[in-house]
């Protein structure tokens, strides 16, 4: 009641005595050494997630370095030599990915699935996109496994990973994209799809915009299906894809009632002004 601090337990004790049951522990007890083996377990664990986390920071950029590279196919004056770019690319993010796997030999994905779900959601984003501009169709979760199956029969990677040098049989690597991760980067990608489709109109292409906004329509009306029941991550995108949905059939209504009378050369401003507008609009409600 007189508003002194109390009095803990340990401050009847002596200082020294506290000093002489310190130095009384046994290090070599086995609770000592039980200690030790878990702190040495989590600090091994700690520096795997550290590295992991570095590995997918690198996926990411490369990734976005190959969609931006993609961007450039519509304005290209030879879109095989940008798809060949992107596939090399996109083998120097998988080399990343292999490298991921090899981390998580012998360990639960789960617990280090935060460190690595961003590299692998934008690297989905990259390879769907890439897929959709090769086929104008959606690539699989089961396509993009297959893609992350690695062997090692080089001497150099072999001796790498493994400390048993007699066994000459080759190693494989493999890391599944799990679904939520594959959902989430298929979300992202229908940004990537209206910003194409923004670069098509600008080139005069008016054809592309109609089959984006089919395309657009047929993957958010399979979101839908999802709804409230999948992760919240997924659930969060859903409001930017169905912005990116309705920018391009907005845009695609613009070209099929005025495109007639509008040069080619002003159709990526009709483009633009009509998706200020809305936002504007989304803005307000």
């Amino acid at each position: 009641g007189s508003g002194g601090f109390r009095k803990r337990k340990h401050d009847n004790f002596p200082h020294g005595q506290r000093r002489e049951e310190k130095e009384n522990v046994n290090p070599s007890s086995p609770l000592m050494a039980s200690f030790k083996s878990f702190q040495l377990e989590l600090d091994t664990r700690h520096d795997k997630y550290e590295r992991l986390v570095k590995l997918s920071r690198d996926i990411t950029i490369e990734s976005k370095r190959t969609i931006f590279l993609l961007h450039r196919f519509t304005s290209a004056p030879n879109g095989e030599e940008i798809l060949n770019e992107s596939e090399v690319k996109l083998d120097a993010v998988r080399w990343k990915i292999k490298q991921v796997a090899q981390e998580l030999i012998g360990e639960d994905m789960y617990q280090f699935h935060r460190a690595i779900s961003p590299g692998l959601q934008e690297y989905v984003e990259a390879v769907s996109f890439q897929y959709f501009i090769k086929t104008r169709s959606l690539i699989s979760v089961e396509e993009i496994n297959k893609q992350l199956i690695f062997t090692a029969e080089d001497k150099e990677e072999t001796t790498n990973t493994t400390s048993n040098s007699h066994d000459k049989q080759p190693h494989t690597w493999s890391l599944k994209v799990t679904p939520v991760d594959y959902l989430l980067g298929v979300a992202d990608l229908t940004g990537e799809l209206m910003r194409l489709c923004i670069s098509s109109v600008g080139n005069g292409d008016i054809d592309t915009p109609f089959e984006l906004s089919q395309f657009l329509r047929q993957i958010y009306d399979g979101f839908t299906f999802i709804g409230n029941t999948g992760p919240y991550e997924v659930s969060k995108k859903l409001y930017t894809l169905k912005q990116s949905l309705a920018k391009v059939e907005n845009a695609c209504y613009t070209l099929k009632v005025r495109g007639s009378e509008i040069p080619k050369h002003m159709l990526a401003d009709v483009f633009s002004t009509k998706t200020e507008l809305i936002d504007q609009e989304e803005a307000l409600s």
